[in-house]
C-alpha cells in the first residue's frame, strides 16, 4: 500500500509529538528528582494534603514487588518497546500525548532503576495524604493511562491503518 505525504507528513508529526512528551517528562522527572535528593533531608508540608518526603522504592507502582527491580527492569523494557510500536501506529494528536506521558514515565523511571545508584529503586517524594509516595514520572504514567481510557471510552483511541 502506497501513503500519499500527507499521511506521512501526519505520522512523523504524530511520532514527533509523542517523543517531545515523553522527553519533556523525562526531563521534569529527572530534575526534579535530582533536586529532591539534593535537598530533602525530612518531611515537608506544602499546602493541605500535599507534602514532600524522600523515599526510595524497588518495586513497582504503589510498591508492589518490592525487592524485583531486575523482574521490573525486563518488564519495562518490554513496556517501553510496546509503546514505541502503539506511537507509530496513533491515530490522534490526543493518543500521541498520552503515550509520550506513560512512554516518558516509563522510561524516566527505567533510567533510575538501570543509572542511579540506589541499587536499582526509584526516587518518590510527592506526599499526599492516604497515598503512596510518588514521583513526576509516575504522575505522567497515571495521567496518559487514564487519557487512553478517556480516548478508548470516546472512541478516539483506534490504531490508524498504517
Amino acid at each position: 500500500m502506497v501513503r500519499s505525504a500527507a499521511t506521512r507528513g501526519s505520522t512523523r508529526r504524530r511520532i514527533l509529538v509523542t517523543a517531545a512528551v515523553a522527553a519533556l517528562v523525562v526531563a521534569a522527572d529527572q530534575v526534579t528528582k535530582s533536586l529532591a535528593l539534593e535537598h530533602l533531608h525530612g518531611p515537608t508540608h506544602l499546602l493541605g494534603p500535599l507534602g514532600l518526603s524522600l523515599t526510595f522504592n524497588s518495586g513497582a507502582a504503589f510498591s508492589l514487588f518490592s525487592g524485583s527491580s531486575g523482574v521490573i527492569v525486563a518488564v519495562a523494557l518490554v513496556l517501553v518497546a510496546l509503546l514505541g510500536l502503539v506511537a507509530l501506529r496513533s491515530a490522534s494528536g490526543a493518543l500521541s500525548v498520552a503515550i509520550g506521558l506513560i512512554l516518558g514515565g516509563a522510561v524516566s523511571n527505567l533510567g533510575d532503576r538501570i543509572f542511579r545508584s540506589h541499587h536499582g529503586a526509584v526516587e518518590d517524594f510527592i506526599t499526599l495524604s492516604h497515598w503512596p509516595t510518588f514521583n513526576v514520572a509516575d504522575a505522567s504514567i497515571t495521567v496518559g493511562a487514564v487519557l487512553v481510557a478517556l480516548l478508548v471510552l470516546l472512541g478516539r483511541a483506534a490504531p490508524s491503518s498504517r
